[in-house]
């Protein structure tokens, strides 16, 4: 077992591709050749700093951001995140819902034929009146309708403990039958684990710990691995934090209860997935709120408005704190986007010209 202790998602991935490179081993999979390594733990010791800004990986942040929504809300609904991320269709088995979906999970799968049970509401509770219980279990795995399943999305994440430290604060543990660290592992876990820590401590009024996550098989795909290996120092000398330069930071969730930030989340996900073509119960006195609406916005209009699409969405993220990490995180992917859409305009208009 190999472990990897780091302040933050942006400095453990450079740690893992350099692991994985050294010690990875070359097998066979459904999905492609893919580099396996031994079993890893990564113990984030500050994963609200949960935005990756490495342009070699060049994370998507407006899909990071809504999917945690997403699974605080308990949803299963595969037309939602396919808007930011459209592979996401490909994991369904019926084309309307997604399985394995966590956040349902959390909040409404398990115990069929029983009342459904909110985990996290009761965790909440648990561990509000009882500080020292070790009795937290958050399942995502469920042997009835997982074990022996051929489909295309069962849980990769399995389970999870939140615990109380000697100072108060929650940590959170999870476990990982089988870990892509680009994509999953330090990529989209280390974004919607951190969020599911960061409500719980709210709801709980504690500070937020560590999140720890244990991934047994621990790997890469290599046409992906070839694609960001260079995000390392030891490649390209140099690679600036972000949060320890502070340049950026990471803003608390949010100020209010936690009743009432689940209808805001709600609200929020319903707008967005109608275009934000209704208007809000709510207005932008939370800091959280206001960036997510932001963020959601400005990725609706880069998808809706053809030619203008990337000054349109920037000048909607110029809206929000310059200083916020997915504010900033957002600005520079649409950035990159442009970018590329000019370089093609150059070639192609050198192309004509021969």
């Amino acid at each position: 077992m190999r472990i990897i202790r780091a302040r933050n998602v942006q400095d453990a991935l450079p740690i893992a591709l350099a692991l994985l490179e050294r010690e990875g081993v070359e097998r066979p999979s459904r999905n492609g050749p893919v580099l396996i390594a031994s079993s890893v733990t990564t113990i984030y010791e500050r994963p609200c700093e949960r935005v990756l800004f490495h342009p070699a990986r060049d994370a998507n942040p407006f899909f990071h951001l809504y999917e945690s929504l997403w699974m605080l809300a308990g949803r299963n609904d595969v037309e939602g995140p396919a808007r930011y991320a459209k592979n996401m269709a490909n994991y369904s088995d019926d084309g309307q819902t997604l399985h394995g979906a966590y956040g349902h999970r959390w909040r409404r799968h398990f115990n069929p034929g029983y009342a459904s049970i909110d985990q996290l509401r009761t965790i909440a509770r648990t561990l509000t009146v009882n500080k020292d219980d070790r009795r937290c279990v958050l399942q995502m795995w469920d042997p009835n309708v997982d074990l022996g399943n051929d489909g295309k999305d069962v849980p990769c994440n399995v389970t999870a403990a939140f615990q109380r430290g000697i100072d108060g604060e929650l940590n959170l543990t999870v476990f990982c039958r089988s870990n892509d660290i680009i994509w999953g592992c330090y990529g989209a876990n280390a974004v919607h684990f951190s969020f599911l820590l960061e409500y719980m401590a709210l709801w709980m009024g504690c500070p937020v710990g560590t999140y720890t996550q244990i991934s047994v098989n621990w790997h890469a795909y290599l046409d992906t691995f070839d694609k960001v290996k260079s995000v390392r120092p030891d490649r390209v000398g140099f690679i600036e934090n972000p949060y320890i330069s502070k340049k950026v930071y990471p803003a608390q969730m949010f100020h209010c209860d936690v009743a009432e930030a689940d209808d805001r989340i709600s609200d929020l996900l319903f707008r967005a997935n109608n275009g934000f073509s209704f208007p809000s119960h709510y207005g932008d006195d939370e800091p959280f709120f206001h960036v997510a609406h932001t963020m959601l916005r400005a990725h609706h209009e880069w998808k809706t408005r053809g030619a203008e699409k990337y000054d349109v969405a920037l000048e909607r993220l110029s809206l929000a704190d310059q200083s916020n990490d997915w504010i900033v995180a957002g600005q520079e992917w649409i950035r990159r986007r442009q970018a590329a859409a000019q370089m093609r305009q150059v070639l192609a208009s050198d192309a004509d010209h021969i």
